[in-house]
């Protein structure tokens, strides 16, 4: 296994799955995933996912806290907030464009398609290596000035 792919998915139960991703594309209704403990492979549908976190390692330091601040990292894209229905938030910077109209608050279209996007960690000595977010998991998103 390649450790790129070293992956724990959290669902909108709030279960996760610790394995290594076999099928992953930002645009695919579904994931393939290989269980790192039993090598059990599942096929999975991104919906049923709140995000998808791309890690250095399988048991992280739980004693880390995560430094919540823009100024730790160079700035690599746009600054977001990200706020998920369970109210769980995440600070990063948004891999490409903003994936949503601007206005007063941000929005997607209806007619858009999109299955969620990257988001870099601002504190780069967290365990995460970058986050793929599943819009349909996502409360608000603030872009930061």
């Amino acid at each position: 296994m390649r450790d790129s792919d070293r992956s724990v998915l959290r669902f909108n139960d709030g279960t996760m799955l610790k394995g290594y991703l076999k099928t992953f594309s930002p645009d695919m209704a579904g994931i393939v995933i290989q269980e790192d403990e039993t090598g059990k492979t599942h096929s999975l549908e991104v919906d049923m996912m709140k995000a998808v976190f791309f890690v250095k390692s399988f048991e992280g330091d739980v004693g880390y806290k995560e430094k919540k601040s823009y100024g730790i990292r160079k700035s690599r894209g746009n600054r977001v907030f990200v706020k998920f229905k369970d109210g769980e938030c995440l600070v990063g910077f948004l891999e490409g464009k903003v994936p949503w109209e601007k206005g007063f608050f941000l929005s997607r279209k209806e007619s858009d398609s999109l299955k969620g996007f990257f988001l870099l960690p601002a504190d780069e000595d967290t365990n995460n290596i970058k986050v793929f977010v599943v819009a349909s998991s996502v409360d608000d998103v603030t872009v930061v000035p």
